[in-house]
């Protein structure tokens, strides 16, 4: 089977796209390899539409994705990938209260570790999941790349979010 991918800019660094031809299966951050079954396709409809919305999201013109999303994972992952795409723009909470709404109150860890396995970064917000004091713990793409994520959307929601 094959995976089609491009790379497009961001104020994040590039990012790289990842579909089936039918949705969007990966948002990854530099630097990232790709398999030796990926071919580039820098004008397949769901990456030029990928690639649009986040410009748009980026530049703040829009605060979600209307985007068909097909991430590979457990049910227990895609049950927290889905949760993340509830929190609010401009918002964050705690692993454990993440926990807590997918019906695991005693599993931060196990939702860290979910989090932490989100292939469609950005889109599927796992930047937006914090400590319990607030600070900015675990993130694939690094603290620094989390951190202006938050700010970005902090500062374009009118709020501040903690550092």
């Amino acid at each position: 089977m094959t995976t089609w991918f491009t790379v497009t800019p961001s104020p994040i660094d590039d990012l790289l796209l990842t579909t089936d031809g039918r949705a969007l299966t990966g948002l990854y951050m530099a630097p990232h390899t790709i398999g030796l079954d990926f071919e580039r396709d820098d004008e397949h409809p769901v990456l030029v539409d990928a690639a649009r919305q986040l410009t748009a999201w980026f530049a703040g013109e829009r605060i979600d994705f209307d985007l068909d999303l097909a991430p590979a994972g457990t049910e227990f992952q895609r049950r927290v990938w889905d949760e993340l795409r509830r929190i609010d723009y401009g918002e964050t909470i705690s692993y454990g209260e993440l926990a807590r709404r997918v019906g695991r109150p005693g599993a931060a860890r196990a939702v860290g570790l979910a989090n932490g396995r989100n292939p469609i970064s950005v889109i599927v917000p796992c930047h937006r999941v914090i400590g319990a004091d607030g600070s900015l713990t675990g993130y694939g793409g690094g603290i620094e790349r989390k951190r202006r994520l938050l700010d970005l959307e902090a500062r374009l929601a009118g709020g501040r979010l903690p550092l």
